[in-house]
Protein backbone atom coordinates (compact mmCIF):
# COMPACT_ATOMS: atom_id res chain seq x y z
CA UNK A 1 0.00 0.00 0.00
CA UNK A 2 2.77 2.49 0.85
CA UNK A 3 4.23 2.46 -2.66
CA UNK A 4 0.86 3.03 -4.32
CA UNK A 5 -0.01 5.67 -1.70
CA UNK A 6 3.14 7.70 -2.35
CA UNK A 7 2.70 7.49 -6.13
CA UNK A 8 -0.96 8.45 -5.86
CA UNK A 9 -0.39 11.37 -3.52
CA UNK A 10 2.36 12.76 -5.76
CA UNK A 11 -0.09 12.67 -8.68
CA UNK A 12 -2.73 14.39 -6.54
CA UNK A 13 -0.32 17.19 -5.61
CA UNK A 14 0.65 17.50 -9.29
CA UNK A 15 -3.04 17.75 -10.18
CA UNK A 16 -3.70 20.59 -7.73
CA UNK A 17 -0.59 22.41 -8.89
CA UNK A 18 -1.83 22.11 -12.47
CA UNK A 19 -5.20 23.61 -11.52
CA UNK A 20 -3.38 26.64 -10.14
CA UNK A 21 -1.12 26.82 -13.20
CA UNK A 22 -4.09 26.68 -15.57
CA UNK A 23 -5.89 29.37 -13.59
CA UNK A 24 -2.88 31.71 -13.60
CA UNK A 25 -2.55 31.32 -17.36
CA UNK A 26 -6.08 32.70 -17.80
CA UNK A 27 -5.63 35.75 -15.59
CA UNK A 28 -4.01 39.14 -15.94
CA UNK A 29 -1.61 40.56 -13.40
CA UNK A 30 -4.32 42.90 -12.13
CA UNK A 31 -6.72 40.01 -11.60
CA UNK A 32 -4.17 38.19 -9.44
CA UNK A 33 -4.16 41.16 -7.06
CA UNK A 34 -7.95 41.65 -6.97
CA UNK A 35 -9.71 41.14 -3.65
CA UNK A 36 -13.44 41.41 -3.03
CA UNK A 37 -13.15 43.37 0.23
CA UNK A 38 -10.70 44.11 3.02
CA UNK A 39 -11.33 40.75 4.72
CA UNK A 40 -10.85 38.67 1.57
CA UNK A 41 -7.60 37.47 0.07
CA UNK A 42 -6.41 38.03 -3.47
CA UNK A 43 -5.00 35.14 -5.46
CA UNK A 44 -1.55 36.67 -4.85
CA UNK A 45 -2.09 36.49 -1.07
CA UNK A 46 -3.41 32.92 -1.26
CA UNK A 47 -0.28 31.93 -3.20
CA UNK A 48 1.94 33.67 -0.65
CA UNK A 49 0.24 31.75 2.16
CA UNK A 50 0.34 28.35 0.41
CA UNK A 51 4.03 28.75 -0.41
CA UNK A 52 4.88 29.98 3.09
CA UNK A 53 3.22 26.86 4.41
CA UNK A 54 4.98 24.61 1.89
CA UNK A 55 8.42 25.99 2.65
CA UNK A 56 7.83 25.56 6.37
CA UNK A 57 6.27 22.10 6.22
CA UNK A 58 8.47 20.45 3.59
CA UNK A 59 11.91 21.85 4.43
CA UNK A 60 13.68 19.10 6.42
CA UNK A 61 10.32 17.31 6.51
CA UNK A 62 11.45 14.22 8.43
CA UNK A 63 13.81 15.91 10.88
CA UNK A 64 12.38 19.29 11.95
CA UNK A 65 9.03 20.56 13.19
CA UNK A 66 6.86 21.60 10.24
CA UNK A 67 6.24 25.03 11.76
CA UNK A 68 9.66 26.61 11.36
CA UNK A 69 10.84 29.37 13.67
CA UNK A 70 11.70 31.47 10.60
CA UNK A 71 8.14 31.34 9.23
CA UNK A 72 6.12 34.54 9.62
CA UNK A 73 2.60 33.31 8.89
CA UNK A 74 0.97 36.68 9.56
CA UNK A 75 3.18 38.27 6.89
CA UNK A 76 1.82 35.76 4.37
CA UNK A 77 -1.40 37.78 4.37
CA UNK A 78 0.31 41.04 3.41
CA UNK A 79 0.94 41.45 -0.30
CA UNK A 80 4.55 42.08 -1.24
CA UNK A 81 4.35 40.97 -4.87
CA UNK A 82 4.41 43.53 -7.66
CA UNK A 83 4.18 41.33 -10.78
CA UNK A 84 2.56 38.16 -12.05
CA UNK A 85 6.03 36.75 -12.67
CA UNK A 86 6.97 37.16 -8.99
CA UNK A 87 3.82 35.31 -7.95
CA UNK A 88 4.45 32.42 -10.33
CA UNK A 89 8.15 32.20 -9.39
CA UNK A 90 7.20 31.97 -5.71
CA UNK A 91 4.48 29.39 -6.52
CA UNK A 92 7.09 27.25 -8.31
CA UNK A 93 9.49 27.56 -5.37
CA UNK A 94 6.90 26.13 -2.97
CA UNK A 95 5.99 23.23 -5.21
CA UNK A 96 9.66 22.44 -5.84
CA UNK A 97 10.23 22.22 -2.08
CA UNK A 98 7.22 19.91 -1.68
CA UNK A 99 8.09 17.60 -4.58
CA UNK A 100 11.76 17.39 -3.59
CA UNK A 101 10.79 16.27 -0.08
CA UNK A 102 8.00 13.88 -0.98
CA UNK A 103 9.88 12.16 -3.80
CA UNK A 104 12.66 11.27 -1.35
CA UNK A 105 10.23 9.35 0.88
CA UNK A 106 10.17 5.58 0.89
CA UNK A 107 7.76 3.00 2.22
CA UNK A 108 9.77 2.74 5.44
CA UNK A 109 9.09 6.44 6.18
CA UNK A 110 5.28 6.22 6.05
CA UNK A 111 4.70 5.37 9.73
CA UNK A 112 7.46 7.62 11.11
CA UNK A 113 6.30 10.39 13.41
CA UNK A 114 6.94 13.98 12.43
CA UNK A 115 5.78 17.10 14.24
CA UNK A 116 3.81 20.18 13.30
CA UNK A 117 3.68 22.69 16.17
CA UNK A 118 4.74 19.85 18.49
CA UNK A 119 1.77 17.68 17.45
CA UNK A 120 2.88 14.24 16.30
CA UNK A 121 1.68 12.96 12.94
CA UNK A 122 2.60 9.88 11.00
CA UNK A 123 4.14 10.84 7.68
CA UNK A 124 0.91 9.69 6.04
CA UNK A 125 -1.17 11.93 8.30
CA UNK A 126 1.10 14.90 7.65
CA UNK A 127 0.91 14.37 3.88
CA UNK A 128 -2.87 14.08 4.02
CA UNK A 129 -3.09 17.22 6.14
CA UNK A 130 -1.12 19.20 3.58
CA UNK A 131 -2.95 17.71 0.59
CA UNK A 132 -6.26 18.83 2.09
CA UNK A 133 -4.92 22.26 3.01
CA UNK A 134 -3.52 22.96 -0.45
CA UNK A 135 -6.57 21.63 -2.29
CA UNK A 136 -8.74 23.94 -0.14
CA UNK A 137 -6.70 26.99 -1.18
CA UNK A 138 -6.28 25.93 -4.80
CA UNK A 139 -10.07 25.67 -4.90
CA UNK A 140 -10.22 29.30 -3.74
CA UNK A 141 -7.79 30.31 -6.49
CA UNK A 142 -9.84 28.50 -9.15
CA UNK A 143 -13.11 29.96 -7.85
CA UNK A 144 -11.72 33.50 -7.91
CA UNK A 145 -10.30 32.91 -11.38
CA UNK A 146 -13.67 31.71 -12.62
CA UNK A 147 -15.45 34.72 -11.11
CA UNK A 148 -12.91 37.14 -12.57
CA UNK A 149 -12.98 35.60 -16.04
CA UNK A 150 -16.75 35.03 -16.10
CA UNK A 151 -17.78 33.97 -19.63
CA UNK A 152 -14.12 33.91 -20.78
CA UNK A 153 -13.30 31.14 -18.28
CA UNK A 154 -11.94 27.93 -19.80
CA UNK A 155 -13.17 25.03 -17.70
CA UNK A 156 -10.54 22.97 -15.87
CA UNK A 157 -12.81 19.94 -15.57
CA UNK A 158 -15.93 18.71 -17.32
CA UNK A 159 -17.61 21.84 -18.74
CA UNK A 160 -21.26 22.57 -18.04
CA UNK A 161 -23.66 20.52 -20.15
CA UNK A 162 -20.88 18.18 -21.28
CA UNK A 163 -21.26 15.37 -18.72
CA UNK A 164 -23.14 13.00 -21.03
CA UNK A 165 -20.58 13.22 -23.82
CA UNK A 166 -17.69 13.01 -21.34
CA UNK A 167 -19.15 9.88 -19.72
CA UNK A 168 -19.96 8.33 -23.10
CA UNK A 169 -16.34 8.77 -24.15
CA UNK A 170 -15.07 7.24 -20.88
CA UNK A 171 -17.45 4.28 -20.99
CA UNK A 172 -16.58 3.58 -24.63
CA UNK A 173 -13.13 2.43 -23.49
CA UNK A 174 -12.12 -0.84 -21.86
CA UNK A 175 -11.82 -0.91 -18.08
CA UNK A 176 -8.29 -0.15 -16.95
CA UNK A 177 -6.43 0.81 -13.83
CA UNK A 178 -4.79 4.20 -13.94
CA UNK A 179 -4.81 7.46 -12.04
CA UNK A 180 -7.57 9.80 -13.19
CA UNK A 181 -5.02 12.53 -13.95
CA UNK A 182 -3.44 10.44 -16.70
CA UNK A 183 -6.26 11.48 -19.05
CA UNK A 184 -6.01 15.21 -18.37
Amino acid sequence: MSHSYLNSVIKQFEYYKSLGDKTFSQLTQEQLFYHVNEESNSIAIIVKHIVGNMLSRWTNFLTEDGEKTWRNRDDEFVNTFTTKEEIITYWEKGWKCLFTAIKLLSEKDIENIIYIRNQGHTVTEAINRQLCHYSYHVGQIVFLGKVLQNEKWKSLSIPKNASKSYNAEKFSKEKSRKHFTEDL
